[in-house]
This record gives C-alpha cells, structure tokens and sequence, in this order.
C-alpha cells in the first residue's frame, strides 16, 4: 500500500503499511529475512517482558504496547493492530471526558470510598487497631 493511498474512510493514513527497514536491507532477501528475525525477537522479548509486568509491579501495558510498536516496524499485522489500538484509546478519552460520564465517575468513585470507610470503620470498631510492635509474645 502505498503511503498517499486513501483508507476506506476516505482520510489519508498517515504512513504506509509494511516494512520501515533501510533499502539497502530490503534489498538483499537474507538480510531482510535476518532483520525481521531480529525485529521479532526483540518485540517479543518486550512483549514477554510487559506481560510479566501485569501481574508484577511495572508498567506491562505500556511494555506490551511498546513491544507491539517495534513489531509495527516490520510486519502489516501489527501495523494493523497498532492503528485499531490507538483509535480505541482515543475514543475512550474522549468518551471520557465527556460531563455526564465524568459526574457517573466521580460520583460511583465516591460510593465506593464510603463503601470502603464504612467496612473500615465497622472492622476496627468490632475488632480495634492492634499495631504489630505492639503484639505480645504468647
């Protein structure tokens, strides 16, 4: 696809599908095949790394985003991928700051913290607050 063809919506894509690598690798068939080998293995060492992220502290989303960007330089599906990514993170920030859906946040966060300072405040009431230095041999 070339970078001035048109998408179906009839906007202008701001960058044309396929491969970013330099010409003189593009040129050379085992070179370009070793380059995307590279570029694969290390999207997927970012990738592998942003998923150990998610359940540990880091950032995993970010990581995984990234490592599907370094994809983005080599292979149309996650060119793809990418593309329908950030049109779905841009229409949910602008769905969220949106009045009506900002107040239902505010306003859902808000229950939950006094749903929260309420259990809070049952359980020490019922139970008290015993700080651990404070815990006596037994």
């Amino acid at each position: 696809m070339a970078s001035d063809e048109t998408r179906t919506d009839g906007a202008h894509s701001e960058q044309g599908l396929g491969s970013r690598a330099p010409e003189f690798i593009k040129a050379r068939r085992v070179l370009h095949l070793s380059w995307q080998v590279g570029v694969f293995v290390v999207g997927l060492a970012v990738v592998g790394a942003g998923i150990v992220m998610l359940p540990l502290p880091g950032p995993g989303w970010v990581v995984i985003f990234g490592g599907m960007a370094i994809w983005a330089t080599e292979f149309v599906w996650a060119q793809i991928v990418l593309r329908w990514t950030k049109r779905k993170v841009t229409e949910a920030a602008q769905r969220a700051l949106d009045p009506r859906v900002r107040r239902r946040n505010i306003i859902l966060t808000t229950i939950g913290l006094v749903i929260i300072a309420v259990i809070g405040g049952v359980y020490v009431w019922k139970f008290g607050i015993v700080m651990p230095w404070k815990i006596e041999d037994q």
